[in-house]
């Protein structure tokens, strides 16, 4: 269907209107904060799932150093004789401290100044989901063996993280609601300006034999039209907003933000926004014009 050819008739001059000059930006301006609210509900739910992928069921042992290799070396190998015979721990590996000077260098330096620092040995532990483990009772075996030894449970703050992230994304599909909601309202509102307008011009219509359904429709495919041109406007500037968002991304460090996917079918949502605005404009103002007309009868 062309969105932009289907006032065939027209009858009323709705193009000479005051308030229709405005309704293309207005309409273009809430398709970009539309926009904005899918891509940023989008980016919230792949970050959480990304982060919930890596971290959910594990765990993370720290064993501070002792002072000689020897004992160092003892206190792993009985935190992992540990942490192994635990029914709900499918796996415990220690992490290399080579690994570890790579994780610290974005935040502390080059390896090179973080090699001669005392820094406390890691255990990666991997859980299973069907077994209740004691997190307390775990350090307190630990701490025989190994003392100070500390367990950083990351079920903790992901469950924060993923309760922050659904709320985010439920205040983005208020912010959605609230935006389609203002845009049926200016939509409504310019077209029972434009009734006004053109009152004197309906009621000779009607005298000749002109139907409500008739008059609608021009109003309904003029509101349509201009939707759809506010939409196109919009799109295209959350365009450039998406790629500078995009490149601002890409220059923070990779090992704090992960990798941003959106899916094809949250991409067509975001391109379908003019068609949607367009859809909406046209059921506004028809429905406007209808409910209008019937009270003047």
């Amino acid at each position: 269907m062309n969105f932009l050819s289907l006032n065939h008739h027209k009858d009323l001059p709705l193009d000479k209107d005051p308030g229709t000059r405005f309704l293309p930006w207005l309409v273009g301006f809430m398709v970009y904060l539309a926009a904005l609210s899918v891509v940023a509900t989008s980016i919230m739910q792949s970050v959480s799932n990304r982060w919930e992928r890596g971290v959910s069921d594990t765990l993370t042992v720290q064993i501070p150093p002792a002072r000689s290799v020897k004992q160092d070396q003892t206190q792993i190998a009985e935190a992992l004789k540990i942490l192994r015979g635990h029914p709900a721990v499918v796996m415990a590996e220690p992490i290399a401290k080579d690994h570890v000077l790579e994780l610290l260098e974005p935040w502390l330096g080059s390896g090179a100044t973080l090699a001669d620092m005392p820094l406390p040995h890691l255990i990666d532990v991997a859980l299973r989901s069907s077994k209740p483990l004691d997190a307390q009772e775990l350090i307190n075996q630990l701490n025989k063996v190994a003392p100070g030894a500390t367990l950083d449970d990351h079920r903790i703050w992901l469950d924060r993280l993923i309760r922050m992230s659904q709320t985010l994304t439920w205040g983005a599909y208020i912010v959605l609601g609230l935006i389609c909601f203002a845009t049926v309202g200016t939509i409504f509102f310019v077209t029972r300006t434009g009734l006004a307008i053109h009152h004197e011009v309906i009621e000779v219509l009607h005298l000749i034999g002109a139907q409500d359904s008739y008059i609608a429709r021009q109003f309904a495919e003029h509101s349509m039209h201009l939707a759809f041109k506010g939409g196109l406007l919009g799109l295209a500037v959350a365009g450039p907003t998406f790629g500078g968002f995009a490149y601002l991304y890409r220059q923070v460090e990779s090992a704090l933000l992960p990798q941003i996917d959106i899916t094809l079918i949250q991409w067509i949502v975001v391109c379908s926004l003019p068609v949607m605005a367009a859809f909406m404009g046209y059921l506004t103002a028809r429905s406007a014009v209808l409910r209008t007309l019937k009270q003047m009868v």
